[in-house]
This record gives C-alpha cells, structure tokens and sequence, in this order.
C-alpha cells in the first residue's frame, strides 16, 4: 500500500513542478494547427472517397444487364 499511495504523491508533484503548461497564446496556435490538419486531412480522404465511388460505379457500369 505503500507504494500506491507515494506513486500518487509523486505523479501529483510532478504535475504541480514538472510539468511546462503551455501558454493561452500557444494553445490556441496549437489547437489552430490540429483544426487545419484535420480539415486538410478530411478534404484528403473526401477526395479519395469520391474518386474511388466514380471508379467503382464505372467499372460495375460493365456488369449491368
């Protein structure tokens, strides 16, 4: 039981003193960079998505009776 309670004691010293948080103006920059990424990202994959759709509907095109 020991153990447990000084792994909690110092996981929580090392949040209050060890741990850099990062500024308001640096989360915000953070958090504009993964809203990009991901709509960037999206876009990507909406792309893909389509073009695979198109390829997929034309090839079944030849199977139609």
């Amino acid at each position: 039981m020991n153990k447990v309670s000084a792994y909690f004691r110092d996981s929580y010293r090392e949040l209050l003193e060890k741990v850099t948080w990062p500024t308001w103006q640096q989360l915000q920059q953070s958090t504009m960079i993964v809203l990009i990424a991901t709509l960037i990202i999206t876009a990507i994959v909406w792309v893909m998505d389509l073009g695979i759709a198109s390829a997929l509907q034309f090839f079944y095109s030849f199977f139609k009776s």
